[in-house]
């Protein structure tokens, strides 16, 4: 579940909070821009802005304006005197916003979340003065939330290529891109596959699990999967989304099952495409991809056998080594 469906729901219940959200770091402070953390009425948190003393600052302070309605930032200094006497592990600097979350904005939380879902970008702006106002503008020019000048939002819709938060008309809003996780599509729902999704999870990718088999793909076994979708591997392309972005592990039950997810994914767009298996069955499937017509080119970008090489021989060390190789992708923006 995300943040914004956590927040729905205690919307729903008639329950309000205080989201905080990093929107500038320097130094080795432990989490980046866009790390969120809710906290409700009550004090519970969700999500985490990087744990330890920083973490309970913030929380100390969302709950001591539980009961606001407008938004502050939070500039917490963490200098090496402080990192010393608390004993922490990093240091920097960190401000995060702190903003009312009321049943007025449950609209655009709840889009918020299916854009998560969906892949979809757009700016949140968040008026920073004595009246609160929050509105999401989508690429589409979409606009959800406290109206806004047709004009202001394509110019604020503009600030998206800055790739991160900006303070704006003389410090009266914030613009945060919305930059939502990278979707995981896994095929295959046995063992190595749940430490995948696990893991997979932990380290924000919108993690989509896919098998014809309901006793093994369901939500008991995949808790962390946003979806899960049983289907035959094949017919299940028609109802994937495919933008470019996404990355495609393939860990399915046998030789010709890989053959036949690979053979899709190869016709797609995709960031990345990984394919567990021996060098000898990797060198038999790419002579059948050749066979289909696929160029060299494209079967060069297959990463199999899957994974970084770190001697992974157990269905946890496995999926650590999977991971791993995704999160290197993802970061060099490859």
């Amino acid at each position: 579940m995300n943040i914004y469906q956590t927040i729905k729901e205690n919307l729903d219940a008639d329950g309000k909070g205080v989201l905080a959200t990093v929107i500038g770091r320097t130094g080795s402070a432990p989490r980046d821009v866009g790390a969120r953390m809710y906290v409700d009425e009550n004090g519970r948190s969700y999500g985490t802005v990087g744990g330890g003393m920083l973490e309970l600052d913030v929380q100390k302070a969302a709950i001591e304006r539980v009961n606001e309605d407008k938004a502050a930032i939070l500039h917490i200094r963490m200098d090496a005197k402080t990192v010393e006497e608390q004993g922490m592990l990093c240091g920097g600097n960190v401000d995060v916003l702190l903003e009312p979350v009321r049943a007025v904005h449950l609209g655009l939380y709840g889009r918020l979340g299916e854009m998560e879902r969906k892949g979809r970008t757009g700016v949140v702006v968040t008026a920073l003065g004595e009246v609160f106002t929050k509105t999401l503008i989508e690429d589409t020019l979409t606009i959800t939330g406290d109206s806004i000048d047709e004009t202001a939002a394509a110019h604020y819709l503009g600030l998206l290529a800055e790739r991160r938060p900006v303070i704006v008309a003389d410090g009266a809003f914030i613009v945060e891109p919305v930059f939502n996780r990278a979707r995981l599509y896994v095929f295959g729902a046995g063992h190595v596959s749940q430490y995948i999704a696990k893991i997979a999870g932990m380290v924000d990718f919108s993690v989509v699990v896919i098998d014809d088999r309901e006793e093994f793909a369901n939500a008991q076994r995949f808790p962390e999967a946003e979806e899960i979708i049983v289907e035959d591997f094949v017919k299940a392309f028609s109802s994937l989304s495919f933008t470019g972005n996404e990355f495609v592990v393939i860990v399915t039950r046998g030789h010709s099952h890989d053959a036949e997810v690979l053979r899709s994914a190869l016709s797609r767009d995709t960031r990345y495409v990984g394919m567990i298996g021996s060098k000898r069955k990797v060198r038999m499937i790419f002579d059948l991809m050749r066979q289909s017509g696929f160029a060299e080119d494209a079967i060069a970008k297959v990463y199999a056998p899957i994974g970084l090489s770190i001697h992974a021989e157990t269905p946890q060390e496995i999926a650590v080594s999977i991971v791993s190789q995704l999160i290197e992708v993802r970061g060099k923006g490859e």
